[in-house]
């Protein structure tokens, strides 16, 4: 009977599922988050199973990661974040040797080698600015998507200066931008919001050390408009894979493919 690798990142917004079999991606999941960890696993896990054909009684072998892993009682085994995403990154863009991970409620930036292997990383996970949550509200805040966001960002002509590294404390300093008279033009205030993600990130990043190729990933790496603003600061390009929030499920899923190939049962 073939086991197939089932990897699974339950994070505190999405809950994200990938099942491979013989080194190959055979489906993915991104769902809402339950209050339940394990309700979460096994939502996405019977997503991406259906998807391919199968059901919850297939024999598979189940590695968790994120916020949640530890709370996964059908998994066999439970990997750090970091690990998994230096794992997944590296089967999509073998080039990069370092990323950031840009999450609901937390920002990391990672290095790994040339086989995949994390060698070095950096969190913050201690305040909202800089997370999708953090721009989720600021959206709210402003009454745009963030969709829109990301588009008026592009229009910016500068950016408004935003400069706390406090959600709260920007959150004030956003109203101000709208409420003075004349108002700063929203775009000028969107690039500013993005600007102050971006320097915190880059205190990261200066921590560990800058080193190409770098990649983007997480959910936020699909805001068009933050990448932009972060290739400036940096001054290269960076590379966001397709379905950058499933980076770290993928690499769950190759962790769970080596413990099939040494033969666990």
């Amino acid at each position: 009977m073939i086991m197939r690798a089932l990897g699974i990142d339950i994070g505190s917004l999405t809950t994200k599922a990938v099942l491979m079999s013989e080194g190959e991606v055979l489906s993915f999941s991104v769902l809402l988050s339950s209050d339940s960890a394990e309700q979460s696993a096994r939502a996405a896990a019977k997503d991406a199973l259906g998807q391919a054909g199968f059901n919850l009684d297939t024999h598979f072998y189940v590695v968790t990661t994120g916020a949640g892993g530890k709370s996964v009682p059908f998994a066999q085994q439970q990997k750090a974040i970091t690990t998994c995403l230096a794992r997944g990154i590296h089967h999509l863009l073998p080039s990069v040797r370092m990323a950031m991970d840009l999450g609901a409620e937390s920002i990391a930036v990672i290095k790994m080698n040339d086989r995949g292997r994390l060698i070095d990383w950096g969190s913050q996970d201690k305040c909202a600015s800089g997370t999708g949550v953090f721009l989720q509200q600021m959206a709210k805040l402003m009454q745009v998507s963030l969709e829109q966001m990301a588009r008026l960002s592009l229009e910016a002509k500068t950016k408004a200066d935003i400069s706390s590294t406090c959600a709260v404390f920007a959150e004030s300093e956003v109203i101000s931008h709208v409420h003075r008279a004349p108002p700063t033009p929203r775009e000028d205030i969107v690039a500013g919001i993005y600007l102050s993600t971006v320097h915190r990130l880059m205190t990261l990043c200066k921590r560990i050390g800058i080193e190409k190729d770098v990649s983007v990933v997480g959910g936020v790496a699909l805001n068009s408009g933050l990448v932009s603003i972060l290739e400036q600061e940096l001054g290269f390009e960076v590379l966001v894979p397709d379905m950058p929030q499933t980076c770290a499920a993928l690499g769950a899923a190759i962790l769970a493919s080596d413990g099939i190939a040494k033969g666990v049962s």
